[in-house]
């Protein structure tokens, strides 16, 4: 059911790579609540994707950008703004990569200049879009940015690796960047902390499977899903959160305010049993 909740907003949307993506739930969502948008991916991860199918869907344009490179970033809010008819009025921010993990460095061995990329790409980067639209002045008023975030900026997964620092720094960017941009414009500066979600960045680290089981076990409203994520943006897109900015907000049903859930101690109790 739609709500009308971003008619007549504009937007950019990042990170879309195929349909369990985080970010192409939120583009199918902002599509039905009346938004229109540009998207936008690593041209070579757009390579891999299948965002043209999306594209189609949303009647969107895409338009490709390195989230490192501050000139594609600069021509994606542009273009963006011209495409769209007028100024921005909510971005979302769904990168995230470390080569690192992706090689099975171990966190005692790490390669620093992969970390130093990973940042980049996972962190400085929403400083660099945050940057440029503020120079250009291509957010409104009141505008909204949501990045996508991890538990692990606040708390120890050892087969996190330094995507946990790269979390961490974007979650402070957030933060700062919140309160300069608020300051100025109204606009508002918020991370999403999502449950572990089976996408393709997701499913691809170590582990990741028996962990999604034990935070299904620790949550009790169970381990909130990619659609349920995106109904979540919209809502920090939409008026209705004028007035929520600078926070880091726990979306991951209930998993991070459990201490021990029963069905963990239930299950612990059986195994010393045998």
């Amino acid at each position: 059911m739609a709500y009308g909740l971003l008619k007549g907003k504009r937007g950019i949307i990042s990170g879309a790579l195929d349909e369990n993506s985080i970010a192409w739930k939120v583009a199918l969502k902002a599509k039905e609540e009346g938004a229109i948008f540009t998207l936008t991916n690593a041209p070579i991860a757009m390579r891999m994707g299948a965002i043209n199918d999306l594209a189609k869907q949303c009647d969107a344009e895409i338009i490709p950008a390195d989230a490192t490179s501050v000139e594609d970033i600069e021509n994606l809010f542009s273009k963006s703004v011209e495409i769209l008819g007028g100024k921005i009025d909510f971005v979302l921010h769904s990168i995230g990569m470390s080569v690192n993990v992706r090689k099975g460095k171990s966190y005692g061995d790490l390669n620093y200049e992969w970390m130093q990329k990973g940042l980049d790409i996972s962190a400085i980067s929403l400083h660099k879009f945050l940057q440029v639209a503020e120079k250009q002045d291509a957010i409104n008023d009141w505008g909204s940015v949501v990045a996508l975030s991890y538990i692990a900026a606040q708390r120890t997964y050892s087969f996190y690796s330094d995507m946990a620092e790269a979390k961490a720094m974007l979650e402070s960017i957030a933060r700062s960047y919140g309160y300069r941009y608020g300051k100025a414009k109204n606009v508002r500066v918020n991370t999403i902390s999502q449950s572990p979600t089976k996408t393709k960045a997701g499913s691809g680290i170590d582990g990741f499977d028996a962990f999604y089981d034990f935070a299904e076990k620790m949550s009790p409203l169970g381990n909130a899903t990619a659609d349920d994520c995106a109904n979540y943006a919209i809502t920090l897109f939409s008026d209705l959160t004028r007035f929520v900015t600078m926070q880091n907000l726990y979306h991951d049903g209930g998993y991070s305010s459990t201490g021990i859930s029963e069905e963990l101690v239930e299950m612990i109790q059986k195994q010393s049993q045998q």
